[in-house]
């Protein structure tokens, strides 16, 4: 993909994760998609995902940066949302929170091939 294209395309994924769409979120990912210190999968990477959406209904992310090179994309979000729900068995806090997110993704054949980033210890942390 061009970059213009891999802009395009993040977006749309985004815009998915942001409207909880697990399905459609599941057709960016590839399904042996390999992730840096988390179980490897799109089953995996879904059910990380569900968790959250239970646990913060509410959550969106906003992209603060974007950089495309080859097939790398290195994105800096805000991830946000209000703590009503159960997430990785914490019961709810009812409390807000507001993250710095830092992930980078190799995308091969339309689909998310590799993944490694931050934001869990400080997401834990507003809620802990």
């Amino acid at each position: 993909m061009e970059p213009w294209e891999m802009r395009e395309w993040y977006a749309e994924y985004l815009d998915a994760c942001n409207r909880h769409d697990l399905d459609r979120i599941r057709s960016f990912v590839s399904p042996t998609v390999r992730r840096a210190h988390l179980p490897g999968g799109a089953d995996a990477w879904i059910a990380d995902l569900a968790d959250l959406f239970q646990g913060f209904p509410d959550w969106r992310w906003r992209r603060i940066q974007l950089v495309i090179e080859d097939d790398l994309i290195a994105a800096h979000l805000r991830g946000s949302g209000t703590h009503v729900g159960s997430f990785r068995g914490i019961a709810p806090t009812r409390r807000h929170v507001n993250v710095a997110e830092f992930s980078f993704y190799r995308v091969t054949n339309g689909r998310i091939a590799e993944s490694s980033g931050s934001g869990d210890e400080e997401l834990l942390a507003q809620i802990g």
